[in-house]
């Protein structure tokens, strides 16, 4: 063994060594950033994908988030390349530079062009209000999809289901569902497998027996006329060497379904087909790429015997064909596909938003077996809308008929009256005895209540016997709102159940008769809400796009989109989703695309109400304030508010947003020509309608007529006091109830808030009574109603045909929980700047609110406890925001336990009520005050 003697001289210099390689080490990290923990993240393009396959569009933006602990950002580089390799030193499509600028939301592409398939890779840096710079992010990928159509080698393929299937009412054909497959090999060393495919129709995809994807209802319903959306799949782990199975289940879907009271709007003729490309890149630097051609086959004799959207599916196991998209199936005995080229003037483009899925599994909390009835019913205790998923034993041969009920008659009877033609029922034959296990595939349901007849009767009903699966377009929850009212917090859950209920690809009214349309109306007043509640600005920039598709030559915008009416009628207040729809999305989300892509639609639909007017004063059809309570009866369900009135106020708010518009798009001339008519549309509401004294003259002064001159700011100033005592008076003498229908529920709100009423509003906000919000919640609501009295628990359902239990227009209240009981709403576009300005009453001594803004997650939480007034508020990054407490509460004010002061806070005012406001940076406060004496 060798013995080594080190002089300790050598040590001590090796120490100091070591120890001033750590301190220059962390001297250099400091210098040069944040560590990596801190660069930037939740990295997104346009309406917020993240790493997007198929994505729709060439021209992206690029949006990100500042760590929590950085107050501004004061530059940032985006770097964008064809391979990760390349970033960020070497992009190849794009190096923004250094660029001063605070913006981190929708930065457009300046790159080289982009073409359909391409793969970019992105990362992005930024600089700190110090100027000093953060770490690259991660690293993100795009993939486009087909951009046109010439993009596409494939043919539509199917059967000729036309001349056998099924006649429904009034002779509507529904086509028998279809099953089509192909066989291919694959010989060489696989890289990638990109599928893109659509359907004339709804449609699942199979891979070697396995389903491709998890959407539902694809590819979705748009003005099939103008477009059908495609979607792309990455398949290359389901490919295999050798042989392998393409196969499509296909169904009407909207496409060939009876729709609106059994009319056929697109499905006239032919049959449902599908488009399918299935694109292979080889090790070897070969392609391959199978298509839907003449080499398909297909048969109709599989277990899905029909499948229509209003009225159910029938499954027959007898009819199934196990292996039926694998290769070892014989399928000798199937039919050649009829073939068709693509239509050139139908738009073939990747879906801008994302599909249905199954989003939540709800349990039976209770089983019914009330009498006089042949069935057993499960008790979800939610109203929902989506599928069941069965597990039940059954006898072979046997049909078990599975019915769906929002609500049961009063003596607990099953009740469906109110689907009108919609049967809505599922039935499922048995091949075998035993459990089955099965749900529907190409139809939709609205229910609370399922009931099962035909299943194993020497079996006892169990729970786990019915389940239902939520569908919904694929959004993630957006914000929370609780509060200290329990009524409250239903209202909430409500709001939130009608949209998950009701965003079924596009914005439908209701989900369970048989209509389920894109009623302009209802999505107008209910955007905002939709904003705080889910991710949706993607669902509504597509469905935006529909909207344009389908608006008239003559600017004029249909009562629904897609439009399956075709009557070439329009009405004012839901036309108006044309520019109040935009408006709102580009206030909530920042996001001014939204705003160039709907211009035109807009100006047109602004055009249509001056054309529609005399003088300036409206004499558009209207569906007027729909549904108002306590309406006359020659109102016709039309409200008592002049329809006159009602179209004159929303041609000048169309006018005065579409000024505000231009103004965004620096269109200055235009901004002028926009805001010299609304003020001109003004003078002649002011003049047609209203008396010297602020009162509506010639016709009913209703609450909803004063809430549109109020809120769209129609009347001089000298008549502003009077319209506001009239609207008053009209609320006392119906004993402080609301007497709104769907267009001035909205505004009433804020116009009793802007008036000072705050009190005044929680009064009508927790009335029990009808007409109010807690009133259907008494009657054990969880959903949001089409009528304000659509069911009693002693008389039962309202006796008209129309009553919905699951609309969400009435949810619009919404809004004004997060916006000024919670407290949390922008003062910029997209939340730049931030107003915290909760509002208590109500008797509430607690309210909670959170939202994820397109910056970060804005939070404002606030208690009252012995006469104290505490607030918790966060502030993302890159943003500001401003506080105002309470007038009630104006004493004391401590901010992190330091007093409130004009010399350590910023802009500290006082407001005449007594309400104090300061502005504060990004990061996390406790404010706490002190009630007046």
């Amino acid at each position: 063994m060798s013995i080594y003697f080190v002089n300790p001289i050598v040590y001590l210099k090796r120490f100091i060594f070591i120890l001033l390689t750590f301190k220059i080490s962390i001297l250099l990290q400091s210098c040069s950033g944040l560590d990596n923990r801190s660069s930037a993240k939740t990295l997104r393009l346009n309406e917020g994908f993240e790493n997007p396959i198929g994505f729709y569009t060439n021209q992206p933006t690029f949006s990100w988030k500042l760590p929590s602990e950085i107050v501004a950002q004061r530059s940032y580089q985006i770097v964008v390349a064809s391979e990760p390799e390349l970033l960020p030193d070497h992009a190849d499509l794009w190096d923004s530079g250094k660029l001063d600028s605070d913006q981190s939301i929708f930065v457009p592409y300046a790159g080289e062009k982009l073409s359909s398939r391409d793969v970019f890779f992105w990362q992005v840096k930024f600089w700190d209000e110090k100027d000093v710079p953060a770490p690259w992010s991660e690293t993100a990928k795009a993939e486009l999809g087909l951009l046109k159509n010439s993009d596409w080698d494939a043919k539509w393929i199917g059967l000729n289901t036309r001349a056998d299937s099924i006649k429904t009412a009034k002779t509507i054909i529904i086509h028998t569902p279809q099953h089509l497959r192909k066989d291919f090999e694959v010989k060489a060393e696989l890289v990638t497998a990109k599928l893109y495919v659509s359907a004339k129709g709804v449609f699942k995809g199979f891979l070697n027996g396995k389903p491709i994807g998890n959407d539902v209802m694809a590819p979705g319903w748009t003005p099939y006329k103008k477009r059908i959306e495609t979607l792309a799949y990455d398949v290359t782990d389901m490919v295999q060497n050798g042989s392998n199975t393409l196969g499509f289940q296909l169904s009407s879907g909207w496409h060939f379904g009876r729709l609106l009271w059994n009319k056929m709007v697109w499905g006239k003729t032919g049959s449902p087909k599908v488009l399918c490309q299935l694109e292979l890149s080889f090790a070897d630097g070969t392609k391959q790429v199978v298509i839907s051609d003449n080499s398909w086959k297909g048969t109709t004799e599989g277990p899905i015997r029909f499948a229509e959207i209003y009225d159910g599916e029938t499954y027959n196991a007898n009819y199934e064909m196990p292996g039926w998209a694998t290769p070892d199936y014989d399928s000798s005995q199937w039919k050649s596909v009829n073939v068709s080229d693509l239509d050139e003037g139908i738009a073939l483009r990747p879906k801008r938003h994302s599909s249905v899925k199954n989003k939540v599994t709800i349990p039976t909390k209770n089983i019914l077996r009330p009498k006089d009835e042949a069935g057993v019913i499960f008790d979800l205790e939610q109203n929902m809308v989506g599928v069941p998923l069965v597990k039940v034993p059954m006898k072979k041969g046997d049909t078990l008929r599975i019915r769906f009920s929002e609500m049961l008659a009063p003596e607990g009877l099953f009740y469906t009256d109110n689907y009108r033609s919609a049967k809505s029922t599922d039935y499922y034959i048995a091949n075998k005895d035993g459990l089955i296990e099965w749900s529907p595939s190409f139809t939709f349901h609205g229910f609370r209540y399922v009931e099962l007849s035909g299943f194993d009767a020497s079996q006892a009903p169990q729970k786990n016997w019915v389940n239902g699966l939520v569908q919904f377009s694929d959004f993630e929850s957006n914000g929370t709102f609780s509060s200290s009212d329990e009524k409250l917090n239903q209202l909430q859950s409500n709001i939130v159940w009608g949209l998950r209920g009701n965003f079924f690809d596009i914005p439908t009214d209701c989900p369970q008769r048989d209509e389920r349309l894109g009623w302009t109306g209802d999505a107008q007043v209910f955007t905002p809400t939709s904003m705080y509640n889910a991710n949706v600005h993607a669902f509504w920039s597509s469905w935006l796009q529909s909207l344009r598709e389908s608006q008239f030559e003559n600017g004029g915008i249909p009562f629904v989109a897609p439009d399956v009416l075709e009557n070439g009628k329009v009405s004012s207040g839901w036309g108006d989703a044309a520019v109040i729809i935009p408006w709102n999305i580009y206030w909530y989300s920042g996001d001014t695309s939204v705003l160039k892509e709907n211009y035109a639609m807009m100006k047109a639909w602004v055009q249509h109400h001056k054309d529609e007017s005399t003088d300036l004063v409206s004499h558009m059809n209207s569906f007027g304030d729909w549904l108002q309570p306590y309406q006359s009866k020659k109102s016709n369900k039309r409200g008592d508010t002049s329809k006159s009135l009602i179209g004159t106020a929303f041609f000048a708010h169309a006018a005065y947003l579409t000024a505000k518009t231009a103004e965004v798009l620096n269109k200055k001339e235009e901004q002028q020509i926009y805001e010299t008519l609304y003020q001109d549309i003004s003078k002649a509401f002011d003049a047609s309608f209203f008396d010297e004294t602020g009162k509506v003259k010639n016709g009913k002064g209703t609450q909803t007529g004063y809430l549109l001159a109020l809120h769209f700011k129609l009347l001089p100033n000298y008549k502003i006091s009077g319209a506001q005592e009239n609207l008053l008076q009209t609320i006392d003498e119906a004993d402080n109830h609301l007497r709104t229908g769907f267009l001035g529920t909205p505004l009433l709100p804020f116009v009793l808030d802007q008036m000072g009423e705050g009190k005044l509003m929680y009064s009508i906000l927790f009335k029990e009574t009808y007409p109010s919000w807690f009133y259907s919640i008494n009657q054990g609501a969880t959903t949001m109603w089409e009528r304000w009295n659509s069911y009693d628990k002693l008389e039962g359902y309202n006796p008209q045909s129309m009553n919905s239990l699951n609309h969400y227009a009435y949810g619009a209240i919404g809004q004004w929980m997060y916006e000024r009981i919670a407290g949390i709403k922008p003062l910029a576009a997209g939340y730049k700047k931030i107003h915290i300005a909760p509002l208590p009453g109500g008797g509430l001594t607690s309210a909670d609110g959170a939202y994820d803004t397109p910056y970060g997650r804005a939070t404002s939480v606030w208690k009252i406890q012995d006469d104290k007034f505490y607030l918790q508020v966060n502030v993302p990054s890159n943003t500001s925001a401003l506080i105002t407490l309470p007038s009630s509460f104006p004493n004391n004010v401590t901010v992190n336990g330091e007093v409130l002061n004009t010399e350590h806070h910023k802009n500290v005012t006082k407001a005449v009520d007594g309400s104090i406001s300061f502005e504060i940076f990004p990061g996390h406060y406790s404010i706490k005050s002190i009630k007046s004496k």
